[in-house]
């Protein structure tokens, strides 16, 4: 099937957003066959060469002709009478556009050809999908659509430089015969006033008379072609307009909302701003062209003033209005590339880099600028935005090493500067209101440079807000501080006042958050069990509920305490399990061997239907950043009594000193993970090898001891040690639970630390290959 049948099976939108006045669809459609067959010899053109102007000329000759060929054999078709119009005005269009520029002819065909084929692929990709035939009216490519109009918009450029150059040539035309009219005036006056023969004065007369009928055609077509050529400039000046709109206010914002997501662990497009700096790069130079092209307008008509009835000037405006365009495209293109940490802490050093992506394109490097940065608070940044003013002093605080110069890199033809070695020294804070801490209060940094444009000719001030920081003096400061910066990255709204945040916001949004940060840290992210049971301990709820229409308030998410636990909030908690689990429980989160999320209630339910010796590990109430393990244990000495018991919470210390793992597999009455997995599988792969005995003695005479974890009362290794301090000393037969219950106690009392974290038991720690 040709490449054309398969267009036609495009929604017909998608192919107007293809061929248009610079080739029109009829073309495409009547000479398909032609077009797909001379492809392959199309190639060896070079657009940018214009030693190949010559072969692009035949394409166009052999085009205008085979299009006036299929239009006169419908000349005696009544039914496609249209159809022969249409392609006879194709035929003008292609002369009169391209006769001066084939190479764009060229550039045109192969940007509708290629564009067609990608919007075949996607098309066909879609269909053979699931569910692809409903999708199908869906396919659009908002990359290749800009390309394409920022295409036209360079081919428009092109054609107006060629009407400019007509209009000089033209000009030049009407100066000549003014300067003849004027001396068949001079000719004529004196051949009056010295009475020659009445045949020369009125061959003089006629010369004169067609010379100012001449000079008036002329005088005419100059104005039309003023005329013509400042309406074409409005016309791609309302284009440029919009495709910038939709390159500054949608595709740059939105990139600028990944970054702000990132802050909180959603991973960005890559090269997504290299591809909008592309097409800033075609917009500066397309804006650039056709202001110079409008001042070269101004210029002819300042030089040669031309008396019009009807014709107003639109230069002055038009030039005022992409002048507007080009300093909106410089000042919105200064960017933060690189974010500086939105916690920041007092004498500490930190980076950032800001980038111009327009800074090749319009030579800013030629003088390089100079880049300030600055802190201001939420209160300056309000008067900023409402002001807009640049170049203040006003600031929060003193940042060392905070001025650097934008360099430009050929390679990758990026105008950035990279701050290295920034430092926070000072910070002045604004009065606190009702409970209001440090944590709370935002301050951002302010980026500020000048560029000159055009050797001087045009300066503009730029200035550009990094997002919310919060800066802490104490380590203890950096939990409050992130719910602070979470909550602002995830629920900003567009526009907002700095730094303005709801105060109450849906908990899926909640929701997608938290497992938008969990998954960042640990490298996997949440299950829906994981952020009900979240969504039950941030409402403080003790029953099942739909969370899903429910509101979450600030004050509930990082103010309030958590119920009986009066020294800790939702965050606080939800904060410290992320981090023991990015620091120490990476690897067996992502293995699914932690539960985590499951409450002391719902573990005991599960264990009870369980075997004995089966135990899963799960995140500690009453701990920040604490990790417990519940197991099943059954006791033959009473009958077969059953109870579940849960050893004290675990913390980042414990897990310093000896791996999870190891502390699981010390302790041999842990048989199985919840529910059936046998605790070697498991957790085999990260126990830490035992050294030989040949290696346990060092060059320094010195035994290497061996941490061993034991519970009391329960049988493991050391066990005779412990049962000798407990006054029971066989071994074989290990004590019951009530024996030893001082030591451990079933779940519904206080829990129990390992032995191994007890001063009483020292002992635990046995020597390695040495008899316990």
């Amino acid at each position: 099937m040709s490449l054309w049948n398969r267009a036609q099976q495009l929604p017909p939108d998608l192919l107007r957003q293809v061929y248009g006045e610079t080739f029109p669809i009829e073309v495409r459609h009547y000479l398909a066959s032609w077009i797909e067959d001379n492809l392959r010899q199309w190639s060896e053109i070079e657009v940018d060469n214009h030693s190949h102007a010559q072969f692009a000329a035949s394409v166009l000759q052999q085009l205008i002709a085979e299009i006036e060929a299929k239009a006169g054999s419908y000349s005696n078709q009544d039914e496609l009478f249209l159809t022969r119009i249409k392609l006879q005005e194709a035929a003008v269009m292609f002369k009169t556009r391209y006769q001066s520029d084939p190479l764009s002819l060229i550039a045109t065909i192969r940007n509708c050809i290629n564009r067609e084929h990608q919007l075949i692929q996607q098309n066909e990709n879609v269909m053979n999908s699931p569910g692809g035939m409903m999708q199908s009216n869906m396919v659009i490519d908002p990359s290749a659509e800009i390309v394409q109009q920022l295409e036209v918009l360079k081919a428009r450029t092109r054609e107006t430089a060629d009407d400019l150059r007509q209009l000089a040539s033209d000009q030049e035309s009407f100066a000549l015969q003014y300067h003849n009219c004027t001396s068949y005036d001079a000719s004529f006056a004196s051949a009056k006033n010295h009475n020659v023969a009445p045949e020369v004065l009125r061959e003089l007369q006629m010369k004169k008379q067609e010379s100012e009928m001449l000079l008036n055609q002329r005088a005419s077509g100059l104005i039309n072609s003023r005329m013509n050529l400042q309406e074409k400039h409005k016309v791609t000046i309302d284009r440029l307009a919009a495709i910038q709109q939709r390159i500054l206010d949608e595709e740059l914002i939105n990139w600028k909302k990944e970054q702000r997501m990132a802050g909180n662990g959603r991973l960005m497009c890559a090269g997504k701003l290299d591809q909008i700096q592309a097409w800033c790069d075609s917009l500066a130079e397309i804006i650039w062209l056709n202001r110079h092209q409008i001042k070269e307008c101004e210029r002819h008509l300042s030089q040669m003033p031309l008396k019009t009835g009807g014709y107003i000037n639109l230069l002055p405006t038009l030039n005022e209005h992409i002048t507007r365009l080009l300093s909106s495209l410089v000042t919105s293109t200064f960017i933060i590339e690189k974010e500086p940490p939105q916690v920041m802490k007092t004498n500490t050093r930190f980076t950032s880099t800001v980038r111009l992506l327009v800074g090749g394109k319009l030579n800013v490097n030629m003088t390089p600028p100079q880049v300030r940065v600055t802190i201001i608070s939420e209160c300056q940044a309000q008067s900023l935005l409402q002001t807009d003013s640049t170049m203040k002093n006003d600031a929060s605080g003193e940042i060392l090493n905070n001025t650097g110069t934008m360099e430009y890199n050929q390679s990758n033809r990026q105008l950035s500067v990279t701050f290295r070695n920034m430092q926070l020294r000072k910070i002045k804070r604004a009065e606190k209101k009702g409970t209001e801490s440090v944590m709370d209060e935002k301050f951002a940094l302010l980026f500020q440079s000048q560029f000159s444009v055009g050797g001087g000719e045009l300066v503009f001030q730029v200035w550009t807000l990094s997002l919310p920081v919060v800066v802490i003096v104490h380590g203890n400061q950096e939990p409050h501080a992130w719910a602070t910066i979470s909550w602002d990255n995830a629920f900003t709204e567009q526009g907002r006042i700095p730094f303005q945040v709801p105060e109450q916001v849906p908990w899926p949004q909640v929701a997608e958050m938290l497992n938008m940060k969990f998954a960042s840290a640990t490298g996997k992210g949440l299950s829906p069990e994981n952020l009900d049971f979240l969504a039950s301990k941030a409402f403080r709820s003790t029953q099942s509920s739909d969370y899903s229409q429910m509101l979450l308030s600030w004050s509930q998410f990082c103010k309030e305490p958590l119920p009986d636990r009066n020294f800790f909030t939702f965050w606080e908690w939800f904060y410290g399990v992320m981090k023991v689990t990015r620091e120490h429980l990476r690897q067996l989160w992502n293995d699914n061997s932690i539960m985590g999320f499951v409450g002391r209630r719902q573990a005991e339910e599960m264990l009870k239907e369980c075997a004995s010796g089966t135990f899963l590990l799960r995140f500690s109430d009453s701990e920040l950043g604490g990790v417990t393990i519940a197991w099943m244990y059954e006791d033959q000495s009473k009958g077969d009594q059953r109870d579940v018991f849960m050893v004290q919470p675990f913390t980042s210390k414990d897990f310093a000193i000896r791996p999870l793992a190891d502390r699981i597999n010390d302790l041999p009455y842990f048989i199985f993970l919840y529910p059936n997995r046998p605790k070697d599988q498991a957790f085999g792969k990260y126990y830490t090898p035992i050294v030989s005995e040949s290696s346990n003695t060092p060059g320094n005479g010195y035994v290497k001891p061996h941490l061993v974890n034991i519970v009391p009362g329960f049988p493991g290794p050391g066990s005779s040690d412990m049962f000798s301090i407990y006054g029971h000393t066989d071994a074989s037969n290990p004590p019951s639970v009530s024996s030893v219950n001082s030591a451990v106690e079933p779940t519904n009392h206080l829990d129990k630390k390992p032995v191994m974290e007890s001063p009483l038991f020292d002992a635990a720690n046995v020597l390695s290959n040495f008899p316990s």
